[in-house]
């Protein structure tokens, strides 16, 4: 399904304000997420979880395109009234989690009730032990159904750069302390992975989370900037430089 991103945002503006900014700056990379799934995907539809929803751009693509769709994310956001009155018109429903981390997110999900979970962009921020996360996860997620997770790629030339050059002008490592004390709780990049990384935690996890697609994908945004550019250039020659990654993680069918 091809949708416009000026559709988008006047089905958005009917409803109350949203992230425009946001969402404009997101939309190449909501569609070509929603595009790598679907290419081995099918016109199969299904039930989706969209964790992390947050204005609900993601999961309205979806139900604009016949799947049924659970939208989560923490109560300051579900209980937005834009965000209700959107999710009310586009057959959204809508789910209220406190925190991921206590295993207790999901619980009133039944087992094997989705077809897709959409993990995108979050996995990056998680600060926290995810097992019991990843467990209700594999509780909730049907037999053949997949995970989509997309988050940045470690070994991106243009993070890589700017790494080398905060530990020339001052050496240091990961996050800067400044980060650490001046942005809230989940605002950082805790951890960012490469694609041998999350082929090991998925395998980690369980026998049953199989990886069923991993790509190093070209940049979302488009900078116009000639370091950008040349960047853009390098990463068509050399893919595990490219700045994101795509992985599908499938249950398998015989789960242990």
């Amino acid at each position: 399904m091809s949708i416009e991103l000026a559709r988008v945002l006047a089905d958005f503006e009917r409803h109350g304000p949203t992230d425009v900014a946001y969402l404009r700056l997101h939309f190449g990379r909501f569609m070509a997420t929603k595009e790598i799934f679907e290419s081995s995907w099918g016109a199969r539809r299904g039930r989706v979880l969209d964790i992390g929803a947050h204005w609900l751009h993601q999961s309205y693509l979806y139900a604009s395109d016949g799947y049924e769709v659970t939208a989560a994310d923490v109560p300051s956001t579900i209980e937005i009234d834009a965000v209700r009155r959107l999710a009310s018109a586009s057959g959204i429903r809508l789910l209220a989690y406190e925190d991921l981390a206590n295993g207790r997110a999901f619980t009133q999900l039944d087992d094997d009730s989705f077809d897709l979970i959409l993990f995108t962009e979050i996995i990056e921020h998680l600060a926290f032990n995810p097992l019991s996360l990843w467990r209700e996860v594999h509780r909730i997620l049907r037999p053949g159904g997949r995970i989509v997770l997309t988050t940045p790629n470690y070994l991106a030339l243009r993070s890589m750069l700017r790494r080398w050059g905060r530990q020339l002008a001052r050496p240091s490592g990961g996050l800067s302390v400044e980060q650490i004390i001046g942005t809230p709780t989940h605002g950082h990049h805790w951890k960012e992975y490469t694609l041998a990384e999350l082929r090991a935690y998925f395998s980690l996890l369980s026998p049953d989370f199989m990886m069923h697609k991993g790509l190093h994908v070209r940049d979302y945004y488009r900078s116009p900037s000639w370091s950008a550019r040349v960047a853009r250039m390098v990463e068509e020659v050399v893919p595990v430089l490219r700045p994101n990654l795509h992985v599908e993680i499938e249950l398998a069918e015989g789960r242990s």
